[in-house]
């Protein structure tokens, strides 16, 4: 199932390509709406998800770099030990794409470019990326995998 990489460089090449474009055109924090619950604004989350982490002090830059290539590599030798499993095969190219994606910022630049910020009246989620909805969304494709296919252990032997 390595035909799906196929999918993760697509998801590094958007995810990069709209951070290129983000970073070139949004003034630092300045948020452009763009619908009523929905704006642009450029952030640089040098922690994880949610700025966990954020004020550590640097060490979690290489810690998650560190981290993001063992989950990659991890996630490689997994895709291709699948055999014929085309839904699992695509939720792991996803969060594989994403991984790779966040991890070129922390590398290049010490931070991960965000810019996505949805919000409502008073309550804004915290801003993300392409990379982040790739692993969100592989994620949760996982997570429904688990319901997908019945599990061998629990099924009657007839």
């Amino acid at each position: 199932m390595l035909k799906w990489l196929w999918l993760s460089v697509i998801v590094v090449f958007l995810d990069l390509g709209t951070k290129w474009l983000a970073t070139d055109m949004l003034d630092y924090a300045i948020s452009v709406p763009v619908l009523p619950f929905f704006n642009f604004t450029l952030l640089h989350n040098t922690g994880a998800a949610f700025s966990f982490l954020a004020s550590a002090g640097g060490w979690q830059r290489w810690f998650f770099a560190v981290l993001a290539v063992g989950i990659s590599v991890m996630l490689v030798k997994w895709l291709a030990s699948i055999k014929g499993d085309k839904w699992l095969a695509i939720a792991i190219a996803l969060v594989l794409g994403g991984a790779l994606g966040n991890l070129y910022d922390r590398v290049i630049h010490g931070y991960v470019v965000d810019f996505l910020h949805f919000y409502w009246q008073n309550y804004h989620f915290p801003a993300f990326n392409i990379a982040d909805s790739a692993i969100t969304v592989g994620a949760i494709m996982m997570a429904l995998d688990i319901f997908r296919k019945p599990n061998p252990e629990t099924v009657e032997k007839v």
